[in-house]
């Protein structure tokens, strides 16, 4: 019997060049394959290449040269609308400086992407409580951004990441502007979310423990994966 297996994310040698005054490239000849419900660490030294990759498979780049495919959907050349769709659709991102809005509460800042589904008010609250109580902070929704500690604007970042519920989760340094106990309650949560949600999750890390916390470690050095390893 044949078992097919549908990639959440598939590279197929992917190139990424920046041009200006020279032409620099951050990616090349990258192939990687991530199975559907996967937790997966992306290491490797500055300027090797991490970010860049992550930003390819959340859309905020594309690929100079190669193809890449989104939960079976190739998203290389679709156009500029498509893409921006999938992006809100399939992905969610968590940042290292969290990127709340300052002046909106935690409800607030979750509840802004949904607005884009052009919801009624009183939904749009209830998923956003509903999220705050996913991540512990059911307590704090009026709280401003500067009301709370780091840990817990990593957490209300967190919760808007998943707003809409997305397949995948992509983590730049999610832990890398927190303290080590706190990074270590914020590394708990999203193992908690991603045993709860299934959901596919790649984080960015230079943390050798947060790296080896994850099943599976995929390194860079010099624009190339040079190593995929099981833990």
């Amino acid at each position: 019997m044949i078992i097919w297996v549908v990639f959440m994310i598939e590279l197929i040698d992917i190139w990424k060049q920046f041009m200006g005054k020279r032409v620099f490239t951050a990616l090349t000849e990258v192939h990687l394959k991530i199975e559907r419900g996967e937790m997966v660490s992306i290491v490797g030294p500055s300027g090797s290449g991490k970010s860049t990759l992550l930003n390819l498979i959340g859309g905020l780049h594309r690929p100079t040269r190669g193809e890449l495919i989104i939960d079976g959907q190739s998203v290389t050349s679709i156009s500029d609308n498509e893409l921006t769709r999938v992006r809100r659709e399939k992905i969610g991102f968590i940042f290292q400086f969290f990127n709340l809005m300052p002046s909106l509460s935690s409800l607030e800042n979750i509840a802004l992407p949904l607005h884009l589904r052009s919801w009624p008010k009183p939904k749009v609250q209830a998923r956003a409580k509903e999220l705050l109580d996913l991540v512990h902070l059911g307590g704090h929704l009026d709280f401003l951004p500067d009301e709370l500690s780091g840990g817990q604007r990593q957490r209300v970042a967190i919760a808007r990441a998943l707003a809409f519920d997305p397949p995948i989760l992509l983590a730049d340094e999610p832990t890398g502007n927190l303290d080590s106990a706190t990074g270590a309650e914020i590394l708990q949560l999203i193992q908690d979310l991603h045993e709860r949600l299934g959901s596919t999750i790649l984080i960015v890390t230079h943390d050798p423990g947060v790296a080896r916390s994850c099943p599976r470690m995929i390194t860079l050095r010099d624009a190339r994966i040079v190593r995929d390893e099981r833990l």
